[in-house]
């Protein structure tokens, strides 16, 4: 299970590389409400990203975004409107969010990285 948990955390250290080399700002990472955590936090423009960051050692059983279920999307959708609550001074009002999803596998020696916009739409 160690062996799990270190590379969950090496994909969300790759998904915030990978963010910020795309000019977002990481704003929380591991942002918990209740049940619910929000693994990524993020703003670009007038944008706040909430981003699930899956990552998988291999693709043998599947794409990583094929692992988050609707239960998952509805914990979410919930988390965020918490943490906006909590931050409402820090944005302005015409704020706009957004649901993207960073899949990571393990490609080799390296790590494969795919960023979907508009992840839950796909669903």
């Amino acid at each position: 299970m160690a062996e799990h948990n270190e590379l969950g955390k090496l994909g969300e250290d790759l998904a915030a590389e990978h963010l910020e080399k795309e000019n977002y700002k990481i704003l929380e990472r591991n942002w918990v409400y209740k049940n619910a955590e929000v693994d990524i936090i993020a703003q670009k423009e007038n944008i706040l990203v909430v981003v699930e960051v899956k990552t998988r050692s291999s693709l043998d059983f599947g794409s990583p975004q094929d692992f988050v279920k609707p239960k998952k999307i509805q914990l979410l959708i919930k988390a965020v409107n918490a943490y906006i609550n909590y931050r409402e001074k820090d944005f302005e009002e015409d704020i706009n969010v957004r649901f993207d999803m960073v899949a990571i596998h393990k490609n080799g020696e390296s790590f494969a990285i795919e960023h979907l916009t508009d992840a839950f739409y796909h669903f």
